[in-house]
């Protein structure tokens, strides 16, 4: 095996920084909020750039982050008779979101 370079373990020196320049740490602060979800109070707890996300995604459709969360738990309910894992499958979603956002018309 070579030497690992000054930057950690980066193969060579081109390899892209996955930090942008103002990255901003508090991003990964967990936030924890209380939502209805299709009627239910329960308190989801995600880092704060997946409510960020989950705003975008909110606002992309004219509704509420509450709305896009009841949405997601009626539909795995429906589609998957559940998740046992609901703030994995919101994270995957919001990920997911980004890697192919909706084509706007």
């Amino acid at each position: 095996m070579g030497q690992e370079s000054r930057s950690g373990g980066w193969p060579s020196k081109d390899c892209k920084d996955p930090f942008r320049a103002d990255f901003d740490m508090m991003l990964i602060v967990p936030v924890s909020r209380s939502v209805r979800l299709n009627g239910f109070a329960t308190c989801l707890r995600l880092e704060a750039v997946y409510w960020r996300i989950l705003e975008t995604i909110a606002q992309a459709n004219g509704c509420s982050v509450s709305a896009v969360l009841s949405y997601v738990d009626r539909e795995v309910h429906l589609r998957q008779g559940g998740v046992r894992n609901f703030s994995g499958l919101i994270r995957v979603i919001c990920v997911a979101w980004l890697l192919d956002p909706p084509q706007t018309h």
